[in-house]
């Protein structure tokens, strides 16, 4: 279906979406950049301490292997938005641009199902973990957080890829510049 001036309807819609996923996601991205920058500065504290006076940040892995993981989760969804992510194309460049933002939705679909599940068990470890009351050995830091602060990066990339995935089965282009 298109307007009067032949452009499809869900063009004039992209505004708006990307008006909510944008700086959602640039928040997000943000966040998770100085997450991994605060882990840069934590582990090069801890090695030279480690190395000028024998003492090194206690529980530094602890704190690296927990924050690593939601450090990722959180910058998925600006990598999706701007389809930061690996697409092997040697098999659709001949194809129709149509049929290739298809397979293109189909991708980010079955990356949407695949974060959305993600997240959801992210929250279900949480609460499990949360219920256990299991704590990091050397810190003792409840283990929870890291499980739940893994959601929400991986329900927005779920939401953007759901979005992008009906884009390309209407044959539009997965990125929209607005």
């Amino acid at each position: 279906p298109a307007d009067a001036a032949g452009c499809p309807r869900v063009a004039r819609e992209v505004p708006q979406v990307i008006k909510l996923f944008r700086p959602l996601a640039l928040g997000f991205a943000l966040l998770g950049g100085a997450v991994g920058a605060g882990l840069a500065l934590l582990t090069v504290v801890s090695v030279v301490g480690r190395a000028v006076a024998s003492t090194p940040v206690q529980g530094d892995v602890e704190l690296v292997q927990m924050s690593v993981a939601v450090c990722i989760s959180l910058c998925l969804p600006w990598c999706q938005l701007h389809g930061g992510n690996i697409i092997v194309d040697f098999f659709t460049q001949r194809m129709p641009e149509r049929g290739s933002h298809a397979l293109d939705g189909i991708g980010a679909l079955l990356l949407a199902l695949m974060c959305a599940l993600l997240s959801a068990r992210a929250v279900a470890g949480a609460v499990s973990v949360h219920g256990a009351g299991e704590q990091t050995m050397v810190l003792g830091l409840p283990m929870w957080w890291a499980y739940g602060m893994l959601a929400p990066g991986l329900a927005l990339t779920a939401a953007i890829g759901l979005w992008q995935g009906v884009r390309g089965l209407r044959g539009l282009p997965l990125k929209v510049e607005a």
